[in-house]
């Protein structure tokens, strides 16, 4: 199963390695398609694969670090 997410981080997790934690933890295979970060703003589009219980159960994770995470449809143009 893959899903697409939007995450944008809190300023105090931009150097945090949040994606390969959750995507350790969860057995999540992890792609970024876009990123932009900067030292006050991290922006990240994912496609996240794996078991769907395993993604929720990841989102949820980082939701609950503080990463507002928000559904992505459609093509991401590169």
């Amino acid at each position: 199963m893959k899903t697409r997410v939007k995450l944008t981080f809190p300023p105090h997790l931009i150097r945090e390695p949040v994606i390969f934690t959750m995507a350790k933890k969860f057995d999540i295979m992890p792609n970024i398609r876009r990123a932009r970060v900067t030292e006050t703003v991290g922006e990240m589009i994912l496609e996240l694969e794996g078991l769907q219980e395993n993604i929720d159960k990841g989102i949820e994770s980082l939701r609950m670090r503080g990463i507002d995470v928000e559904l992505v449809e459609g093509d991401i143009i590169e």
